[in-house]
């Protein structure tokens, strides 16, 4: 959390890097990754600017094709003009990793459509093409998708396969952050399947890590899920505490605790004492 960019500190980088004529020093990968901070300050003008730059400064057809996928994200363009464009990338020299974040672009489109079947294919194509590449960030975000699509379709069993892959490659990375999100993943997925014992393993382990590293929302997941599985064993003392737990977790922060937590300890309070509700 210490790593956030508040939006004074945002606006005022944007504004250094584009006053005046200094946009024209920038070249067309940081305009790209400009647009996005642009957008979420609302800045709709200079979101635009940017794109405008970025498409008269690339350097080489992948740096075109980078700013018109870009471009047709912000257009909220339709699923086919993007596979298209992701065709067209595969067959530009070095543009294989261009090719695979439109792919995996376009798999997350069909997701939120509920079109699982071609969700998995362009997320399936992804994967290919970093891992071809030895794009290890990359095939990390492709496990994860095919791991959610698998879960969307109920088959939990291989979106284990694809979930502790990510794991060991996340380890194998030092990636922490990706280790406590995976595992969290995977846990579901096992007490989803009955094996709660591997699956309060997995929570665990999760939970560790995200009070190492101080993040309240992997402590809420993990607890959430540890909460879930005590109460499914009828372990409700267990389930309460973890519940307590996280919501001292955010009192210490000096944060409001998630509505949903406070809700469930009232409820789990009412269950246990049924004589004490109000």
């Amino acid at each position: 959390m210490d790593g956030e960019v508040t939006a004074e500190q945002a606006r005022r980088i944007l504004d250094m890097l584009t006053a005046g004529g200094a946009i024209e020093d920038i070249n067309t990968p940081l305009a790209l990754r400009l647009i996005p901070l642009a957008l979420e300050l609302e800045d709709a003008t200079l979101a635009d600017r940017l794109l405008a730059h970025a498409k008269a400064n690339a350097a080489d057809e992948v740096e075109e094709g980078w700013a018109t996928f870009e471009q047709l994200k912000m257009e909220e363009a339709s699923i086919d003009a993007l596979s298209e464009l992701t065709a067209k990338a595969e067959l530009i020299d070095s543009g294989a990793p261009l090719a695979a974040a439109i792919a995996h672009h376009v798999a997350l489109l069909h997701m939120s459509n509920e079109d699982y079947e071609e969700a998995q294919m362009f997320a399936s194509r992804s994967l290919r093409l970093r891992e071809r590449h030895d794009d290890k960030n990359g095939i990390v975000y492709g496990l994860a998708l095919l791991e959610a699509l698998a879960k969307k379709q109920h088959n939990h069993e291989t979106a284990l396969v694809h979930g502790s892959r990510r794991i060991e490659l996340l380890m194998g990375m030092n990636d922490d952050e990706g280790q406590m999100e995976a595992m969290a993943d995977m846990g579901h997925s096992q007490a989803t399947l009955g094996q709660f014992d591997a699956a309060k393993d997995l929570y665990t382990q999760s939970l560790e890590l995200a009070v190492a590293l101080e993040d309240l929302s992997g402590q809420l997941v993990a607890r959430w899920g540890l909460a879930d599985i005590a109460e499914i064993e009828e372990d409700y003392e267990t389930a309460m505490l973890q519940l307590s737990d996280c919501l001292h977790a955010f009192i210490n922060a000096g944060l409001p605790t998630p509505i949903a937590v406070r809700q469930r300890i009232e409820a789990l309070t009412n269950f246990k004492n049924p004589s004490k509700k109000e």
